[in-house]
Parts: structure tokens; C-alpha cells; sequence
């Protein structure tokens, strides 16, 4: 299993819509001024083609919307929210809507509207007007913040104390500081809003605004996602769990796409610390990740848990493909007893565990307790060579995949 996937071959236009047949001439329009880069789907197609990163370099997107959308319209409201937070271009095309409705989606990020049937050449106009705009703000701002498209790396512990923040927190800065004369940034997102332990190994303080984030979701934006954020030794920003304990459900689905992809467009690679219970948002997490580190132990209540955990995936139909599975406190080369072990604990769970992390010691233990990471602590700890190795090939592996993109 590859560290991190490979992206799908790109587009440069979606038009996301319930019904297309509501929308006869749309297609013909695609045809004409994107060829075949084009493609149609439904508004959770839509999401799910955005979240897996297979819409990156999209151009524009149409949302399509008829009269019979109004009585629902707020999912699409919220579905052009999360457009605008990548950083994408919108053109609304409307078939008898109201003027209320159509105020409300505007005021959402709507870039431009056209309605249906569209008059001659009103869309060839609205992208032309929108590659203008474009074309403008380089003018106007040519050393603009370069936009990323970082990777998403939850971690994710099957068990309590199995290690998971400790693996997350130490991947996190290994990367961070892998060529200090790279430009590449990380960001570590600890959603483990009730106990979550970033802080405690990082020596950081908790923020309020982290709690009027989580309490304002629905108004998040960049701005106060950026606020929300604290640094590391300025190598590494992290989103802290918050001061008080909040319920896991405080946020939904929609919410942590916004919040991943407000991440994405300014990190390289964003490293996400899960909580153990799984919620409803779980399965967005890994919808939108490169790879899904899950994190066990050699006993029973991990190898419970994991078969729980993949019974859920295949029940929801979710990437299970995208699992990296990491044995922590794995048996040593010349443990010959404990290595058959591990190897009847995969074959009994039927995965295949690519990664093996040493037993680190009290090092580790004291390491964390001092809010230090491994490579600053104990830089000689054979768990801390271990992450180290996984985060040289995870930024090796990224730039192969840039290139093969470019």
C-alpha cells in the first residue's frame, strides 16, 4: 500500500446539480468551451469528487438550480460555503427560482449568475468576466500568497493510549523540520475536543479563540480558522483542543470539510489527531485524507477494535484503501516470538501492517511530559528514527506525485 495515493486525472469544469435533464442546454455549453474536460453530478458527487482532491485544479463550478430546489435550499447553500472555502469559482445557473433564493445564494460566494435557459453566449460572457477578474487580482497583487493543496493525514487510535497523539504529534514535527530550508508548511489539528493531548506534548497553551471557533461554526472562515491557530518554535502551526470540554458532535460533516479545507489551502501537509470514539464526521476525515493512519497495539482490545472499525468501513462503503496500519510497541528484530505473533494478529484481521514503531521506552513517556517532540528530547530513540523515516518518504512521496501531476 502506497504512503499516499495518487490523485485522479483533473477537470476543469463540474456542473453539480440534482437533475441535469432540468438543464437540457448545460450541456452543450460544457462542450463548447471545455471540450471533454468537463463532468455533471449530483451536489453529494460533487463533495465527495472535491474531498478526495480529484477537483483541484477545477476552473469553475456550475451549481445548477431549479424551483423545485427552494424548498431545500440550505444543503446548497452550505454546499457553495464549502466551494468558496477551497478557494474555487462559482457560477450559479438558475431555472425559475425566486428572487429571495437567489439573494441567498449569491450572498453565500456565488461568483456570477446565468439563468436557464441561458440567453446567447451569457455563459461564454460569465467565464470570460471571471478569467478577467482573475487575471486582475495577479495584476494587482503579483506577490500573492502562493495557494496550496495540502495533504490530509488523520491518525487515528483504535484503543486508548495505544499512542496515536504521540505518533501524530512527533510525524507532525519530523516533517515540519525535514529541510529547514524548505518552504514546506505543517499544520497539526487536534479534533479530539475532550481530550485531546497536542497541547500537553507540545507545551502549548490552550486558546479561547479554539472555543469561539467551535462555537461560531457556522460562520468560520478564514480568518478565524487562522486565528484559532498557535505555533510551534514558528515551524509548526496547530490547532490546540479547546479549553473546555465540548461534545464531539458539536460540528458536522460539512464542518470539518470546511475546516480541513481552509487547512489544505494553506499547508502542505496537515497532520489531523482523531479521538477515539468515531462520530458522523469520522468518515468526512477520511473522505478528504491521502492516507488514514491507524494506530493499534499487539493485544485483544485492539484487534476488537480494529475489526469494529473495518466492519463499519465496509458497512458505509468508505475508502478502506486509504488505511495505513501501524503496529506501535512492535516486537523487536530478535524477538522471534513476538514477530510470529504480530504476524498471526494481521493474517487473523486480514490487513496487511506496514508499519512496525519500536517500543520508545520511558524516553517517550518523558519526552511527552515535558512537551517536547522525540527528535528535540531523545533524537537517538529508535521510535523517533522510525517517524522520522515515514516522514522523509511521505514528503518524498508528495513531490514524486507533484511531479507526475506537473
Amino acid at each position: 500500500m502506497a504512503l499516499i495515493k495518487l490523485k485522479e486525472r483533473v477537470i476543469e469544469a463540474f456542473a453539480a446539480t440534482r437533475d441535469i435533464k432540468h438543464f437540457p442546454e448545460l450541456t452543450d455549453e460544457l462542450s463548447e468551451h471545455f471540450a471533454k474536460n468537463w463532468a455533471v453530478g449530483s451536489f453529494k458527487e460533487a463533495t465527495e469528487s472535491l474531498n478526495r482532491g480529484s477537483l483541484d485544479n477545477l476552473e469553475v463550478i456550475f451549481v445548477c438550480v431549479d424551483g423545485s430546489d427552494e424548498a431545500n435550499i440550505e444543503p446548497i447553500s452550505t454546499f457553495i460555503k464549502g466551494v468558496k472555502a477551497r478557494g474555487l469559482k462559482i457560477i450559479l445557473i438558475a431555472s425559475d427560482i425566486s428572487a429571495a433564493g437567489l439573494h441567498q445564494l449569491m450572498r453565500h460566494g456565488a461568483d456570477d449568475f446565468v439563468p436557464s435557459p441561458p440567453p446567447k453566449d451569457a455563459i461564454g460572457d460569465a467565464l470570460a468576466r471571471m478569467r478577467s477578474d482573475a487575471e486582475k487580482v495577479v495584476a494587482q497583487a503579483p506577490a500573492a500568497k502562493k495557494r496550496r493543496r495540502g495533504m490530509i493525514l488523520p491518525v487515528y487510535g483504535v484503543a486508548g493510549g495505544v499512542g496515536s497523539s504521540t505518533f501524530a504529534v512527533n510525524l507532525a514535527w519530523e516533517m515540519a523540520i525535514h529541510d529547514k530550508k524548505s518552504s514546506i508548511k505543517v499544520a497539526i489539528l487536534d479534533l479530539n475536543f475532550q481530550s485531546g493531548s497536542v497541547s500537553t506534548y507540545l507545551d502549548l497553551g490552550f486558546r479561547d479563540s479554539v472555543s469561539e471557533m467551535l462555537n461560531n461554526i457556522e460562520n468560520l472562515d478564514a480568518d478565524m480558522f487562522a486565528e484559532s491557530l498557535t505555533s510551534f518554535k514558528s515551524r509548526l502551526a496547530v490547532l490546540t483542543a479547546p479549553p473546555e470540554i465540548f461534545p464531539l458532535d458539536i460540528i458536522k460533516g460539512n464542518d470539518v470539510d470546511t475546516i480541513l479545507s481552509f487547512a489544505r489551502e494553506s499547508y502542505d501537509f496537515v497532520i489531523v489527531d482523531m479521538p477515539t470514539t468515531l462520530v458522523d464526521w469520522s468518515a468526512n476525515v477520511l473522505q478528504m485524507a491521502e492516507t488514514y493512519f491507524a494506530i493499534m497495539e499487539l493485544d485483544m482490545r485492539s484487534a476488537q477494535n480494529m475489526m469494529r472499525f473495518l466492519r463499519v468501513l465496509k458497512a458505509e462503503e468508505l475508502p478502506e484503501e486509504k488505511l495505513q496500519f501501524a503496529l506501535n510497541f512492535a516486537p523487536a528484530f530478535t524477538d522471534l516470538n513476538g514477530k510470529a505473533r504480530a504476524k498471526r494478529f494481521s493474517e487473523s484481521l486480514g490487513i496487511d501492517i506496514n508499519i512496525l514503531l519500536p517500543d520508545g521506552g520511558k524516553q517517550v513517556l518523558a519526552a511527552s511530559d515535558q512537551g517536547r517532540p522525540l527528535a528535540d528530547a531523545a533524537p537517538k530513540n529508535p521510535l523517533r528514527k522510525e517517524i522520522r523515516k515515514i516522514a522523509a518518504a511521505l514528503i518524498e512521496k508528495s513531490e514524486e506525485q507533484k511531479a507526475a501531476i506537473a
